[in-house]
């Protein structure tokens, strides 16, 4: 028997079709993306979810998500 959490999910990121394995919590998920989780704002299934849920939302097959990298600087 296989364990279907270990099975790769289709999520939208940013628009773009991608995958990645099954069974991470949405901070998981960022971070194997290559995201740094305390520098990114995260719409997930179209609300913006608050950073201190993170590992407790899982991310399904066909979840979408929308990540803004927050850029610091100035002159």
């Amino acid at each position: 028997m296989t364990d279907l959490a270990l099975e790769p999910i289709s999520l939208r990121l940013n628009g773009e079709q991608r995958s990645c394995p099954g069974g991470l919590n949405l901070q998981a998920v960022l971070e194997h993306f290559g995201y740094r989780p305390e520098l990114v704002v995260v719409e997930f299934n179209g609300e913006i979810l608050a950073r201190r849920h993170w590992p407790q939302q899982p991310v399904r097959q066909a979840d979408a998500l929308e990540v803004v990298t927050i850029v610091g600087g100035g002159s």
